[in-house]
Formats: C-alpha cells, structure tokens, sequence
C-alpha cells in the first residue's frame, strides 16, 4: 500500500463516510486473562464514542511506510487450510460475527503478544464501497464497481490515569481524583486484507508499530506469519556495515560524503512518487559504484551484504539517511553540517595528524558571541584534531 491508498480508508473514519459494520473487543488483564468483552454494531454507538474509536482506528494507519507501517505479504504455506493467512480470511467473512473465531484470534493474540500489563484488543469490519475515479483523480460515486470488505485490528494499552487533584462542581471544592483505566493510542495494528492499487488483496496485509525500532518479531510470526521485515534502525546499522566492509581501508571521509550526496539526490527525485525509495542489492551496489568505490572493493559487496542484511533485503532509504543533516563526529567532538554546504569541510594532514578542517564562510560564534580572531590564512576556521591512533 502507498500513502494515497492509506489515506483513503483514514478519510473513512468520520460519521458522514463510516461504513463500519462491526466493532468487537476483548480486554485483556496483565496476567494474560480476558476481563470482558465487546460486541457492537458500530453505527449504533453514542457519537461520542464513535468519535474515540475513530481516533484510535486513525492511528493505526499512521506513521512513515516503512518505519511504522510495513506492507507484509503471506507466504503460500499460510494460505494453505490451518494457516495464518487463511485463518484472517475466514475471519474477514465471518464479518465478526462467528464467536468462536473471535475467540480463537483474542486466544492467537494473548499467546503471541508480549506485554507486561492491561491492553484492549479491538477489531472493526468494514464494508467500503470504492467510488470509481476518472483519470484526473475525482471520485464517481456512482461507478463503483467493487466493495472492500476488511477488518483491522488495534492493540491499545489500558492504564490507570495519573494521580492528581480535582475539581468538584457540585460540592465547589478540591478533591483527590478518581483514578480510572483509561485506553491508550495503540501500540500494535494490522489491516487485511492490504488495499493495493485501490483494490483487494488478500495475499498481503499492512503492519503497524508505534515505535519503528521494535516490531515485534515474535508477534507477527505467530500471529501473520509473514517474513520478518529488518526494523529501522537496524536498517541503518546493516547500511552502514555494508559500506565499512565493503570499503574496508577506502572508507575516508570523501567516499562516505559522495555517498550521502547522492544518496540524498535520489531521494529528492523520487519525493513525490507515492511509494517510498525501497533499495535492494543491486540499488545499493550502484550507489556505490557511482559514488566513486574502485572495482577492487566491489568485488567483495554480494558477500558483505548477503551475510549481513540477506540477499533479499529490501532497505528503506528514508531510514538510513537524514537528508536533512550531515553530521561529522570524533570521540571529543561533534559536527553539524548544512547538507548543501558539505564542501566546506575536509580532511588534511597536518604535523602529522589526520584533521578536519572548516572554511570560514560567514564569521564565527563561539556560546552564541561573535568573535573576531585574526586567523592568518585565508579559509581555515578551525582545525579538529582527530588522532588516528
């Protein structure tokens, strides 16, 4: 799924576009046993609840692809009788009304998730009649020609509020607050089937994670079955092993800016293609080679990286660069360099030491004062010592 296609079903989260039929949940205490549960028609809830549901629904698709959101595809075996895939497929045309399915997926969510108190599981069917669009992109109301049926789940922490003072109206004084459970944005998620190209597809399913940093292995082969995606900031780690390895004693401070250079320029030229810049091994050894890495360090780059991200590994660039920021760090000092102006930085050798050296370009500030030292050459600003032993 790209943004445009997650977006359209969060437009749906509103009372004049819900089409939900169904919300059903099941609260879960800390040592695993289920306290109570719901079963709803979801157009005959107050406004104000609906209005809380839609919120947490909301966030569910939220995030950056890639990061907190991750598109998921179900190996063949899971769609066989007694797989995941085929499980979630009965469980989507159940349109949750089968209660013994219901509970076989809180009992599959219990046993796979681990999280050490209170959570609710919710789950909503929905029946979204996609509107037709002409080749400008308006919707024709009128010609649509598929109906997506779907559920997604949302796994909320439910936790005491926080102690505190309170004021009560009808007595006219201040008092200790009540504390109560309140549900929280979720923690986990998934949509499925996915919503690929506007259209069902049932071999695929989309994944969220509040922190991008921990997806939750062991939740999403257990409970989907789909091959575990590398998490961000992994992706960054296994990057930038890759190039260290790859580049061994060539990796100097000019390779690496060449890298982020064009790393950088591919990401700006793909801005506004809806689906994120995914680099596969190939992707990356282009890079490379582009960036000016002699054929001598390429001739080790399919071994370094099938043995550090896997052969197949698909690598988000937005995850692996800050195209935003380049940063330049020595285990005493730490340098923050505009992007656009990496070229007034290099590295010199200088009474025998590796330096960094920076243009003046501008003046100084030193703690926020302008100072005015008289430096005697034309375009040293300062000079970072950075002993190579």
């Amino acid at each position: 799924m790209v943004k445009k296609e997650i977006s359209e079903l969060k437009r749906l989260y509103t009372p004049s576009s819900c089409s939900i039929t169904r919300i059903c949940g099941c609260y879960v205490d800390g040592e695993k046993n289920k306290k109570t549960q719901l079963k709803e028609a979801f157009l005959s809830l107050p406004e104000e609840d609906m209005f809380k549901y839609f919120e947490i629904l909301r966030k569910t698709l939220s995030g950056t692809l890639g990061k907190n959101l991750i598109n998921l595809d179900f190996p063949l075996d899971t769609e066989k009788e007694g797989g995941t895939q085929e499980f979630l497929l009965n469980l989507r045309n159940s349109r949750l009304q089968d209660d013994e399915l219901l509970e076989a997926f809180y009992d599959r969510i219990i046993e796979a998730y681990e999280y050490t108190g209170n959570y609710l599981i919710l789950l909503i069917h929905d029946a979204y009649d996609i509107p037709g669009r002409t080749s400008d992109g308006l919707n024709m109301d009128d010609a649509s020609d598929e109906v997506y049926h779907y559920i997604l789940c949302s796994i909320c922490p439910v936790d005491l509020s926080k102690p505190g003072l309170s004021y009560n109206e009808i007595e006219n004084t201040f008092q200790n607050r009540t504390r109560d459970w309140v549900v929280g944005m979720p923690e986990l998620g998934f949509l499925f089937p996915a919503f690929n190209d506007r259209s069902t597809d049932i071999h695929s399913t989309l994944y969220y994670s509040k922190n991008a940093n921990d997806l939750h292995d062991a939740f999403i082969e257990q409970l989907l079955g789909c091959p575990l995606p590398l998490a961000a900031d992994f992706q960054k780690e296994t990057f930038q092993t890759i190039i260290e390895e790859t580049l061994g004693d060539a990796c100097n401070y000019d390779t690496v800016k060449t890298i982020h250079e064009n790393l950088s320029e591919m990401l700006e030229e793909h801005k506004d293609a809806p689906e994120p810049l995914i680099l596969d091994k190939y992707q990356v050894k282009s890079l490379l080679e582009n960036s000016g890495v002699e054929q001598e360090q390429m001739e080790a780059f399919d071994k370094h990286f099938d043995e550090t991200a896997g052969e197949k590994a698909a690598i988000f660039a937005s995850n692996i660069i800050n195209s935003r920021a380049f940063e330049v760090k020595t285990p005493d000092v730490i340098l923050k360099i505009n992007p656009d102006r990496t070229d007034l930085v290099e590295t010199r050798q200088i009474d025998g030491r590796q330096c960094l050296v920076i243009a003046i370009d501008g003046g100084i500030e030193v703690n926020g004062i302008i100072v005015k030292e008289n430096i005697n050459t034309d375009t040293i600003s300062e000079i970072i010592d950075h002993d190579t032993n």
